[in-house]
C-alpha cells in the first residue's frame, strides 16, 4: 500500500511573498494495526489544519513493501519522516501529541 496525498498546486498560493515551503513526508505503517491507523488519522487531520496544499504525503506499508523499511532504516512503525524542507526528521508513534509533531515539522512557531 503506497498512497500519495495532498499534492499542492501553484493556484493555492496568492503571491510570491506567501509561498511557503512544500513538505515531503513519508509515513511508514505496519499494515492496519491500531497504532498505524491512529497515526494516519492524526497526521491527516494535522496536515489539513496546518499545511493544506503544501505537502506531499506517501504512506508505505512495511508489511507489503519491506524493502522500503530497510532502505529507509525504519526500526519501528508507525514512523513519519520529513524529507523536505531540510533538516530530515523522524518521528515514531501514533502522532497523537500534536505539539511534538508540529515541532518535528518545524511548525511550532507558526501563527
Amino acid at each position: 500500500m503506497t498512497k500519495k496525498q495532498g499534492e499542492g498546486t501553484k493556484e493555492n498560493y496568492q503571491g510570491a511573498e506567501s509561498i511557503k515551503p512544500k513538505y515531503v513526508l513519508r509515513l511508514y505503517v505496519a499494515g492496519t494495526s491500531r497504532k498505524s491507523l491512529r497515526a494516519m488519522q492524526n497526521l491527516n487531520k494535522l496536515l489539513k489544519e496546518e499545511l493544506e496544499g503544501q505537502y506531499e504525503l506517501e504512506i508505505i506499508d512495511i508489511y507489503q513493501q519491506p524493502i522500503f523499511a530497510k532502505n529507509g532504516q525504519i526500526v519501528a512503525a508507525p514512523t513519519l519522516i520529513k524529507e523536505l524542507p531540510l533538516p530530515l526528521r523522524k518521528m515514531v508513534g501514533d502522532l497523537s501529541d500534536t505539539n511534538k509533531v508540529l515541532a518535528g515539522l518545524d511548525l511550532s512557531g507558526r501563527e
